[in-house]
């Protein structure tokens, strides 16, 4: 057993400080937390590449982590101003041909659809609402379809200032990427100067955190890539802009339970009730099959090495990082369960001793 350390009183108030002091950086640092973070694991996927230009530029190290950051810029920024310019050109074109839709009758035909009128006979009569009339529905459609020109442009303004948003804020990520970068070997030797575990512990919880932060961007990024591009083919099979629909289904896929649901149902009911009975049928049969089997494979395959967690501990995590910390919660929940664990483990070993001794008792 090492000797124990002897921590005096100015100690504890030098400790005192330096957490006093801690925290209210963070509070400094805290509207920047999640471009710091995704710095921080972007560094992680990105430094196999790193070091291939570093072992290029072996007395350039500024050069190598500028010419790092320039490559993610040209692999994230480039492909999505293509695809955004695509997704608004298919969106206003798809509003376009709903409110001409609306306007000229189209949601009367549904309301016509005798499947349509049984089930409203039926929700009039059991359900404990006030009687749902066609007539008030289509109103509500019709006003919603005057207005949404107007809706368009405020739609349009929050997207524009979104998109301000995550300019700025990935930016501020490659700023502090280029750093993360270029100084990784003294950032981590003034972390494993710092922890007070021994190095094998520092090695393990080092490594989990890197490996849990790949799975989890792996996991859910990758799948929600996998989900769009195969629900947007569907849709576009089924008559709807594929590209469009594809990146709602993506960004959907990111919602635990539903997921991609959300769209592809809405969009079987419609081609059902509007007579398409054989694209809707064709439109659930391959949501099903292949989209929902993507998030049923793909996630759990590239999220194993998550410190060992089972399917169960995973969705938990995802869930509650969400529900926690938004979007940005795919990635905080996973890891925040990892080094729960790898401290857990690490607590058995440290007093395994004691537990033996306690189960035998």
């Amino acid at each position: 057993m090492p000797d124990k350390l002897k921590i005096s009183s100015s100690h504890w108030v030098l400790i005192v400080a330096l957490l006093a002091t801690a925290f209210a950086c963070y509070l400094l640092i805290r509207p920047y937390v999640n471009s710091i973070m995704m710095a921080f694991i972007i560094s992680l996927l990105m430094f196999p590449i790193h070091e291939k230009m570093e072992s290029k530029l072996p007395s350039y190290p500024n050069l190598a982590s500028l010419l790092s950051c320039v490559i993610l810029t040209f692999i994230i920024v480039i492909p999505l101003l293509f695809v955004f310019g695509a997704i608004v050109q298919q969106g206003s074109k798809f509003s376009q041909n709903v409110y001409q839709w609306v306007t000229h009758g189209g949601i009367q035909t549904v309301f016509n659809h005798p499947l349509v009128v049984k089930v409203l006979a039926i929700t009039n009569q059991y359900l404990p609402f006030d009687e749902i009339s066609p007539q008030q529905i289509a109103q509500k459609v019709g006003q919603f379809a005057t207005t949404f020109g107007s809706n368009l442009v405020g739609i349009s303004a929050k997207i524009l200032g979104d998109a301000t948003s995550f300019i700025m804020d990935f930016l501020l990520m490659l700023f502090v990427l280029f750093f993360l970068l270029r100084d990784h070997d003294k950032i981590i030797a003034s972390l494993r100067h710092i922890i007070p575990l021994s190095r094998s512990q520092e090695d393990r919880l080092l490594q989990q955190i890197e490996q849990v932060s790949k799975s989890a961007v792996m996991g859910s990024f990758l799948t929600a890539i996998a989900q769009g591009f195969a629900g947007g083919i569907g849709m576009w099979l089924a008559g709807f802009p594929g590209l469009f629909w594809g990146t709602m289904m993506g960004f959907a896929s990111f919602i635990p339970v539903v997921g991609t649901a959300l769209v592809w149902i809405p969009a079987t009911i419609y081609l059902f009730v509007t007579g398409d009975t054989g694209w809707a049928v064709f439109l659930g049969i391959w949501s099903v099959a292949l989209v929902g089997s993507i998030d049923n494979l793909l996630r759990p395959l590239l999220m194993q090495g998550s410190a060992g967690m089972n399917t169960l501990l995973i969705f938990f995590s995802l869930l509650g990082g969400i529900q926690l910390f938004g979007l940005i919660g795919l990635i905080y929940g996973p890891l925040i369960f990892a080094i729960t664990i790898v401290f857990f483990n690490m607590y058995e070993e440290e007093f395994q001793s004691f537990l033996n001794k306690q189960d035998n008792s």
